[in-house]
Order: C-alpha cells, then structure tokens, then sequence
C-alpha cells in the first residue's frame, strides 16, 4: 500500500475535498505539478486546470479549477482555489453559453483589459467543458 498523505482543497474558503491521498497532480503555470508523500515542501501557482487525485481507498477523482495557491508542508498538501468543481457538477449549457459569450468578446476587441477578461472566461470556460468530457 502506497504512503498517504493530508490533502485539504479549499475553493472560495469552502472545503472542496480533505482526506488522505497517495497522490495529486496539480496544474500550475509551469505546467503539471505531481505529489506524492514525502515529496520536499513547496509552494506555487495554481492555473485554471484539471486537479487529479487518488484516495488512499484508491478512488481516482477530478475536478475543473480555477487559479489559486498551493503548499506543501511534510504530510500535508494545501490547495486555496478560487473555484473547484466535480466533472458531475459541471453546467454543461451554462459552459457552452460562457465560451460563446467569451469568444464573442474576443472578436470585438475592445480595451486590452476586456481583452484579457475574456481570454480568462474563455479558459475557464474550455476548461469546465473538458474535465466534464463535453469537449
């Protein structure tokens, strides 16, 4: 049986998930980022991405989430997300909707700020549609 370690995700200060683990692959801006217990302490960005985990029971679970922080400390891993979903409680319509709200903004360029405030709503978008399996 493989070593197990604390993983506490808070999303929006709500617990999202705590419970032992045997690993986590966390999306950050470097790319994917893999614990697994005993890993050295760290710290770094989470990015709207798909968090991955398996239970120390050996349940595999996903989520869509968006930017955050991690910490990794001894046993513990600790992940504040601003946001984190299960693949089942995905919106699927209201995803869609969002994309195309998003892609529509791109195209009418307006100021450098609505700009990027619609490549991020579009991320996020594509990103809830993937991990839910509609994309």
């Amino acid at each position: 049986m493989a070593a197990a370690f604390q993983l506490d995700v808070l999303a929006a200060s709500v617990p999202f998930f705590r419970g032992k683990c045997v690993s986590v692959v966390i999306p950050t801006t470097d790319g994917e980022y893999g614990v697994l217990a005993g890993h050295c302490n760290a710290v770094g960005a989470v990015t709207a991405g798909e968090l991955q985990f398996e239970t120390e029971e050996g349940e595999h679970r996903r989520a869509a989430v968006a930017q955050g922080l991690f910490k990794i400390d001894g046993d513990r891993v600790l992940l504040l997300l601003d946001a984190a979903e299960r693949p089942e409680d995905i919106d699927v319509n209201r995803a869609l909707r969002a994309r195309e709200e998003a892609e529509e903004a791109l195209r009418q360029k307006r100021s450098m700020a609505e700009y990027q405030l619609a490549q991020g709503n579009l991320a996020r978008a594509l990103n809830r549609l993937r991990v839910s399996g509609k994309m």
